[in-house]
């Protein structure tokens, strides 16, 4: 099971590497959701995957979310393994981070680097399958340089900064204009601030998009500088001989958005080892599940996450 803020997703499989089932609910990440609902979606999305499976048949279950932590909340522990009991599991369950299943999406090394950029951004290191440092993640008060969030920021401050000096909005700025104060062409800075402070934080990510879809000069300098701090963000996790694979992950680093070219364009001139791209995350949560009942984890890899 891979389990975010928006989206829990589960998927079953045999030790061949057919997929058995899959499921999908709302996000599950009791972060960011009260605990009956994030327990209630992380149930809906495995009830869907064992629809054709016989609970009693599966092995092993591996869960990975970023608010991992939860699980030892008295509170959500409790309503979890209540519904577990429920779904006619019996089987023993790992509760893992998401930076563990995003790098084993990647990979079936058990050690490197896993950079993730999203809503947020965060770097952490593997060891032999397990996290065990971690850079960057704050938080998009305290930093996430590089994410979705950074980039809506960078852009709202750059069509600030062209107020200010009386330029002319266009592209990207003009863009970011209108996203916050559509139909006023002239919106003033006090207004855009006001725009801006008035709506949740998140809403500053919902503007990632302009910023990875304009191609002006103003779009592409937040996209190069974006690259460049997640970029030092992995590095903190890297030795500088270390030729350990990193894994990329994330809703920003697709090879086909400006940011993914940007950030491997990036990788490539600082010396690194050419990036995986990591698949989905409930298939790389399935792998882990079975690595200790599998003789050959490395095929069931590729059937499972094929490139």
């Amino acid at each position: 099971m891979d389990v975010g803020g928006t989206s829990s997703r589960a998927l079953i499989s045999d030790l061949s590497g057919r997929v058995l089932g899959v499921g999908e609910a709302a996000g599950g990440n009791p972060n960011s959701h009260p605990a009956d609902e994030a327990v209630r979606q992380i149930a809906t999305a495995t009830r869907a995957a064992l629809r054709d499976v016989d609970p009693a048949d599966v092995r092993a279950a591996v869960i990975g979310m970023a608010g991992v932590s939860k699980m030892a909340d008295p509170l959500f522990r409790d309503l979890f393994e209540r519904e577990w009991g429920r779904l006619g599991l019996s089987c023993e369950l790992s509760a893992i981070s998401d930076c563990e299943v995003a790098f084993a999406a990647g990979t079936p090394e058990p050690s490197g680097t896993v950079l993730i950029a999203g809503t947020g951004a965060i770097a952490a290191r593997i060891e032999q399958h397990r996290l065990t440092e971690l850079a960057g993640g704050y938080g998009w008060l305290l930093g996430d340089e590089g994410s979705a969030y950074w980039l809506g920021r960078e852009a709202v401050r750059a069509t600030l900064g062209a107020l200010d000096r009386g330029e002319p909005l266009h592209g990207l700025t003009a863009a970011v204009r209108e996203a916050l104060l559509p139909g006023d062409p002239e919106a003033h800075r006090k207004q855009l601030i006001t725009a801006v402070n008035a709506a949740p934080p998140i809403r500053l990510a919902e503007l990632a998009p302009l910023v990875t879809k304009a191609s002006d000069p103003v779009a592409t300098e937040i996209v190069e500088r974006a690259a460049r701090v997640l970029v030092d963000t992995a590095a903190q996790t890297r030795t500088p001989d270390d030729d350990t694979p990193i894994v990329l992950a994330g809703g920003l680093v697709a090879p086909e958005n400006p940011l993914g070219e940007a950030l491997r364009a990036e990788l490539a001139s600082r010396g690194f080892p050419a990036p995986h791209t990591a698949g989905p995350g409930a298939a790389g949560a399935a792998w882990l599940a079975a690595l200790d009942l599998t003789p050959d984890p490395a095929t069931l890899h590729t059937r499972l996450l094929p490139i």
